[in-house]
């Protein structure tokens, strides 16, 4: 076996990692690399073998609409239970040029923000809304289309490069890769270039990623994009792909309450998966959104990819 098979065989696998990063592997990396492994097993075994069952518990006892219902919805109601039981009903297919507004947390205090374990959110928070056109993503993917045949023009190149100046190169032990020279910064984003490549060659792969492109839904019944999956959305914007995949994560109080009325249980359920058929994405800035966004913006024309 030669070095380099060897090298690939004993590369573990990081959490968000992808098999496309395993050439920047460094023998540095591999405890936090088995670290990040570990705490994201047990979380998941806990969730597995714990969390999911009493959820599940928790959904049966609200859908059989006994003593104690209207608590449970109030918390929230069990987001994995409900993924469960609302099933496909929760996928919507979007025009991703059109998923433009996103949660923005910034200066939102932590004990205002709502549970990730709930699929109800109470709150302000979709009213705080950035917008992934001038976002760092978006920018980035851009960037690498635009100076694909010299990417030490981009600026993530010069950032990497000025934190190994720094003597603190650039690493990610969710993702396996350390930044420790000029070749594997090239080489990095050569590997994101070969993900926009590859979308574009081939489409929108709902299977590539480790999470998918989540939403919430906001009182006024829009889309607004959660955290996760934004590096992909950002490619299928820079193509202008005419449709992606998004899973739709939490729903605003207002909005249910509107939607559901006194509705428990199955029928609340079915008047649910019926209604999330009608959401759009929002285009519109919210009411205290952290900072000023530009009035324009152009999409570059669909396809319009140097590969091409």
């Amino acid at each position: 076996m030669t070095r380099r098979a060897h090298q690939e065989v004993t590369v573990p696998v990081a959490p968000a990692g992808d098999l496309a990063f395993s050439p920047l592997y460094d023998a540095r990396m591999r405890w936090p690399v088995l670290r990040a492994r570990w705490q994201v097993a047990i979380r998941d075994a806990l969730q597995n073998r714990i969390g999911l069952p009493l959820e599940q518990g928790l959904l049966r006892w609200w859908c059989g609409e006994l003593p104690g219902v209207s608590a449970l919805e109030r918390w929230g109601l069990p987001r994995r239970a409900m993924e469960e039981s609302l099933g496909e009903s929760l996928v919507l297919h979007v025009d991703p040029r059109q998923l433009i507004r996103s949660t923005d947390w910034r200066g939102y205090s932590h004990g205002l923000r709502p549970a990730s374990s709930a699929f109800i959110w109470d709150g302000e928070w979709d009213q705080r809304r950035g917008d992934l056109r001038f976002g760092s993503r978006y920018r980035f993917i851009s960037d690498l289309d635009q100076h694909r045949d010299d990417l030490a023009r981009t600026e993530r190149f010069g950032q990497y490069m000025t934190s190994l100046h720094s003597g603190r190169p650039w690493s990610s032990h969710q993702q396996g890769v350390l930044l420790d020279s000029k070749e594997r910064i090239l080489m990095y984003l050569r590997v994101y270039l070969g993900f926009l490549d590859h979308m574009a060659a081939s489409g929108f792969d709902a299977s590539r990623g480790k999470d998918e492109l989540g939403v919430a839904v906001n009182r006024e019944g829009r889309l607004l994009k959660i955290n996760r999956g934004l590096h992909r959305l950002a490619m299928a914007q820079r193509l202008g792909l005419p449709s992606v995949p998004v899973s739709v994560k939490a729903v605003h109080r207002e909005w249910w309450q509107k939607t559901v009325g006194d509705a428990k249980g199955q029928r609340a359920l079915e008047t649910v998966r019926n209604a999330l058929q009608d959401c759009v994405p929002e285009s519109q800035r919210g009411a205290l959104d952290p900072m000023e966004w530009p009035d324009q913006f152009e999409w570059p024309s669909r396809f319009s990819s140097k590969l091409w």
